[in-house]
């Protein structure tokens, strides 16, 4: 059900009485603040249409971005009075009930100004109300003209010949059932709010949302078009074929040998009729409707003169002659006589015998059989004065006889017409109560007499061709703003209607198979009766009532299509859903829908080409089908999900009818032709995946999001049994992302990143935290939201986004780890960037937020990855073409390392990648057996990966390792002792740098003793520290803080002085000995990798400043010189197994 939404303008009265404010009033008003003194007179309320929702949306909110209510004049609404001055506050974004009742009260459904303009057409100056329509007028009746059609004129004699009373029973039957199925279905779901313009596009795309609406109200829109191509081509049949012969431009047309004839005509004069048909809709819909009772009163004196003639025949049958040769029924013969001779003494041959007969006055010269008179005798037992005549063979041998066409109901026609005479295109029409002589196959004479059928005829062919004659139940639900009591109209209505022409439908079928003889039933289109529609023949008093009746109610029936076709594009078309239709939804002033009309007038004219009724039906009937599938589906889902919106007042109805409903859709479709049922079906599903992927996003609170809630629900109360398997773990990535100024995300490179790990087709979160007071940060929060949405739009990420706000933003983080996701449905791994620039930072927070975020994972058991230059990550577009991804096994943390690699090479961008895995030992173990170990290891887990086995000796520390470590524990003392701004902590500690590289000889010529690389170790020794060093630094900031404190400056001194003194911990020099040794290994195997993954150490424990920049400054000394490092800790729990 769609939102409602209401717009408050105000009357013309109530500006002049503003206007006329005091002037106390107008004086107390501030500068720029807008007067709430309005008269007591309320607003005019005008409630706009949901398809207008848009376009309205950025005119209600305020300044502040708050949504305030479009019901109040926020201008001039009175908020003062003793009644409500408790509300004061209230009432400046709510509506009093009493305006929400009153814009209830005055709705329209109807586009603003279409009336107005029809008035002043008219020369109207007030605008009068149109009168409401009763369900007997709005509803019944034309839900009765647009269900009786040309199928029951010119097809359903046909269809009842063929398939006999029972099998066409059993059509008529299935066919019925399935629209009022439909029919319960729509009043359930019409009943359940007000149906604007739309009628069945509108109730299924807000049941089941914009991209089942859109795809179904497409089709639903073709099928109406094509619907006034065949009412076109049926009204042009019966004008040539029954009405008018003369007419035909091309001659002659009748019989299957002159299809072509036939179809071309119906070409052209289709298209005649289709162009003047769309000009009047341009001209005006109210013409239109004015001859619509006209149309009506026909359709509803045809039926009448039908019943009347089947009374009529019991006791006196019309006189209907068919000629029969044999048992085959001929067209009309020439002067309509069936016989040899055109007297009674025989004394004149008859045009029908000279058709199968020649006469030859010349002696036959050998003695042969010939036929004389229809006897055979000997050619030379003949007198050169006889007439020698030779007939066609069948025509000699068979009877050729009268019989009455229409024997009426006490014919006895009823046992031979109860069982079905299929027939293959090109088979004689034949009457199976008559006996005939067979002949030898020979060259026949006399076959453009014959009645041959034009098509192959099966059960399932004339279901399909039947089945538009009971579509148009959306008639009365495309009326509901016109009806009086839509709620109790449109059940009523609709429901009796459709039983009303059931009825008439289901009766039709017996009288057409009791009164009529079956070869005439079988004769398509009247040949055998001098090209006359066969249920004219039947009614009473004339035949021209259903002539003429069924030519302008077949008129009529296309002009209400082409009327409603053009509105249900201009509806889809207004809802944006596919943008490629948007031109479609403008119109002329008074909101006629011209483009639609042009569009449909193009379609309509594909099936005018077709030409041929029989094959336009079919596709005619797949795209009423889908739509009515659709409506029952939406039902039973509404129905089974039970939402509280869902309270229609039609309360007849149950999910198992409407799922009965829509099974006999989708079984009528595929037996009537699964070829064209496939069609349909494919342009459905692209429809459905373009308004998806391109169509703009609609929230109508449809049934399908209820499904989903519903199912969602039930699968994370599933998951709330336990953990997954370890088979079923996949990484459910939480990705902490930090905002720039400007609240956009700093590093988007970590969104591509965690797209190329979504082989996992894992659960997505990205977050971040906004630093500072909810209150007041909260629409900063909701703006950096729309930004981290932008930027996983731009890298196509499908996933949920969150921001906080949090006085602290390690705090937030936990709140994040605590709370993101629901139920079993949540993250177990943490993607955290990596603190770029801390070294540089004196403020410890640079990374004391990072260690939290570690030590807060590991407490709540999740993995987490840290991409260390994550810039130079390759972006979604890249394609590496080969390379390796290098994973060094510290430390065993549950697979996770073995399984990240994997998943990275199912994306494009690494799938050229090699992998290649890396242990560590140490002297004492077996690297052999431990290779060999890893090797069936990775076989059981079906993991292809290169395999070494790095071996790690106890060497003595080196001076570049104490070196490094004091300069480290130096840095630590500094920092902690200088309270020092940020710009001064950075240029003291660039200074020092700078003066700390003149002494790196005597260290390199002591490391060159121990075997390593003079370049690599003068790069790595830039930052050691020396007394000469710290004395030209402490110099240099004695002299820039000569403006502080005595004491400040002695305590700063003092300090500084301590550094020489500071050995380094033993413990400190034993760490960053083992990340220098696995550095230099690593940099040594991998520095030409695509990507080195190796094990994250554990933070340490506490809150020591101290240890929290030692464990930093070991990470920098593990990774350095490495280009993309991913550093991974495992959650505690094994994430691969070998087991199937």
């Amino acid at each position: 059900m769609s939102t409602v939404r209401f717009t408050v303008t105000k009357t013309e009265e109530e500006s002049d009485q503003q206007g006329a404010q005091p002037e106390n009033a107008k004086q107390e008003k501030e500068p720029g603040e807008k007067s709430l003194l309005i008269d007591s007179a309320p607003p005019t309320v005008v409630l706009i249409p949901p398809n207008k929702e848009e376009n309205e949306a950025t005119n209600n909110e305020d300044a502040g971005g708050k949504k305030r209510s479009v019901l109040v004049d926020t201008e001039s609404g009175d908020v003062k009075g003793d009644h409500f001055a408790l509300y004061e506050e209230d009432l400046q974004e709510r509506p009093r009930v009493a305006t929400l009742l009153s814009a209830m009260a005055n709705y329209t459904n109807l586009p603003q100004g279409a009336k107005e303009h029809e008035n002043e057409e008219e020369g109207a100056k007030k605008l009068k109300p149109a009168p409401k329509l009763s369900t007997i007028m709005g509803v019944y009746l034309p839900c009765v003209q647009n269900i009786f059609g040309v199928i029951l004129f010119i097809r359903l004699t046909w269809i009842v010949g063929l398939a006999g009373i029972w099998e066409s029973f059993m059509i008529v039957l299935l066919c019925c059932t399935t629209t009022l199925l439909t029919a319960i279905s729509m009043s359930a779901i019409a009943t359940n709010g007000v149906v604007p313009a739309g009628g069945s596009y509108f109730m299924i795309s807000r049941a089941l949302g914009p991209e089942f609406g859109g795809a179904v109200g497409i089709l639903f829109y073709l099928g109406t078009t094509f619907a006034s191509s065949m009412y076109i081509l049926g009204a042009v049949e019966i004008l040539l074929t029954y009405i008018a012969n003369d007419m035909a431009i091309f001659k002659p047309f009748a019989g299957p040998e002159y299809k072509a004839n036939l179809l071309n005509n119906m070409r052209v004069y289709g298209t005649v009729f289709l162009i003047l048909m769309s000009s009047l809709v341009f001209i005006g819909v109210k013409y239109v409707n004015k001859f619509a009772s006209l149309f009506l009163a026909c359709v509803i004196l045809s039926i009448v003169a039908i019943y009347a003639g089947v009374l009529k025949s019991a006791f006196l049958p019309p006189t209907v002659d068919v000629c029969m040769l044999g048992n085959r029924i001929l067209k009309e013969p020439p002067q309509g006589i069936c016989s040899n001779f055109t007297d009674v003494n025989q004394t004149e041959y008859s045009g029908l015998f000279h058709i199968y007969c020649s006469i030859n006055q010349t002696m036959v010269e050998n003695s042969t059989m010939i036929s004389v008179n229809g006897t055979e005798v000997n050619s030379t037992d003949v007198s050169p004065t006889t007439p020698i005549i030779t007939c066609d063979s069948y025509y000699a041998q068979n009877q050729l006889r009268t019989i009455q066409g229409i024997p009426g109901l006490a014919g006895g026609v009823i046992t031979e017409n109860s069982v079905n005479h299929y027939m293959d295109n090109g088979d004689i029409l034949t009457s199976s109560s008559l006996d005939e002589v067979p002949v030898a196959p020979y060259e026949p004479k006399g076959t453009e007499t014959w009645i041959v059928a034009d098509i192959t005829t099966t059960f399932t062919i004339l279901l399909a061709i039947f089945f538009p004659s009971v579509t148009g139940i959306m008639a009365g639900s495309n009326r509901s703003g016109d009806l009086a009591d839509a709620q109790r109209s449109i059940p009523k209505g609709t429901i009796g209607a459709v039983l009303t022409t059931s009825i008439v439908y289901l009766s039709t079928v017996v009288f057409f198979g009791a009164c009529i003889d079956g070869a005439l039933l079988r004769d398509k289109f009247g040949y055998s009766i001098g090209s006359d529609l066969t249920v004219s023949r039947l009614a009473w008093p004339s035949k021209w009532v259903i002539l003429i009746g069924a030519f302008l109610s077949t008129v009529g029936a296309g002009l209400q299509s082409l009327t409603g076709a053009p509105r249900l594009m201009q509806a889809i078309a207004k809802d944006n859903i596919i943008p490629i239709l948007s031109v479609f939804g403008r119109g002329k002033a008074n909101g006629e829908p011209t483009w639609a009309l042009l569009l449909t007038f193009c379609i309509s004219l594909i099936g005018i080409a077709i030409a041929d009724l029989d094959l336009v039906a079919p596709i005619i009937t797949m795209f009423f089908l889908m739509c009515y599938m659709f409506v029952n589906l939406a039902c039973a889902l509404q129905t089974l999900l039970k939402t509280p919106s869902w309270r229609p007042r039609f309360k007849y109805y149950h999910w198992l009818l409407s799922f009965l409903g829509m099974t006999l859709c989708i079984t009528l479709m595929f037996i009537s032709s699964w070829y064209y049922a496939l069609i349909a079906l494919v342009i459905a599903a692209f429809i459905y995946k373009y308004i998806e992927y391109r169509g703009a996003e609609k929230e109508w609170g449809d049934g399908l999001r209820g499904l989903q809630l519903t199912t969602a629900r039930y699968a994370l109360l599933r998951l709330e049994d336990g953990p997954p398997h370890t088979k079923n773990w996949r990484p459910q990535l939480l990705i902490l992302m930090k905002l720039d100024d400007e609240l956009k995300p700093k590093h988007k490179q970590m969104l591509s990143f965690a797209q190329q790990l979504k082989a996992g087709k894992g659960f997505m979160l990205v977050s971040s935290v906004i630093e500072g007071n909810f209150m007041e940060k909260f629409p900063e929060a909701q703006a950096a939201e729309q930004e981290v949405q932008k930027a996983m739009n731009e890298y196509k990420i499908k996933g949920f986004h969150q921001v906080v706000v949090s006085k602290d933003v390690s705090h937030g983080i936990d709140v994040l780890l605590q709370s993101s996701g629901l139920g079993g449905l949540r993250h177990n791994t943490i993607i955290l960037g990596w603190p770029n620039g801390w070294r540089q930072s004196p403020d410890p927070d640079a990374y004391r937020v990072f260690l939290n975020t570690i030590r807060a994972a590991g407490a709540s058991h999740n993995a987490i990855l840290v991409p260390k230059n994550v810039q130079l990550f390759p972006d979604r577009q890249d394609r590496i073409m080969e390379g390796t991804i290098d994973v060094w096994w510290v430390v065993h943390d549950g697979g996770l390392l073995m399984l990240l690699p994997f998943l990275l090479r199912q994306h494009k961008v690494w799938k050229n990648c090699k992998t290649r895995i890396f242990t560590v030992a140490q002297l004492e173990d077996n690297s052999i057996q431990m290779k060999k170990d890893l090797a069936t290891f990775l076989y059981h887990l079906r993991i292809d990966a290169e395999i070494e086995v790095v071996e790690m000796d106890d060497s003595d520390i080196s001076a570049y390792t104490y070196e490094r470590t004091l300069m480290m524990e130096q840095r630590n003392e500094i920092l902690q002792h200088l309270h020092l701004s940020k710009r001064e902590s950075q240029r003291e500690i660039g200074a020092m740098m700078d003066k700390l590289r003149e002494s790196n000889t005597a260290v390199r010529n002591t490391t060159q003793n121990d075997g390593f690389d003079s370049v690599e170790m003068e790069a790595r020794n830039e930052m050691t520290w020396t007394p000469a060093k710290l004395l030209e630094s402490q110099k240099q900031y004695a002299e820039d803080e000569q403006s502080t404190s005595s004491p400040k400056k002695e305590k700063q001194k003092g300090g500084i002085k301590n550094l020489l003194d500071i050995k380094p911990h033993s413990m400190n020099v034993r760490r960053m000995h083992t990340a220098v040794k696995l550095n230099e290994v690593i940099v040594n195997r991998s520095h030409q990798a695509k990507l080195v993954i190796l094990n994250l150490p554990g933070p340490p424990r506490g809150g020591n400043q101290q240890r929290e920049a030692n464990y930093m400054e070991f990470l920098e000394v593990l990774t350095e010189g490495l280009e993309r490092v991913l550093m991974v800790r495992g959650g505690g729990r094994e994430v691969i197994t070998i087991y199937s």
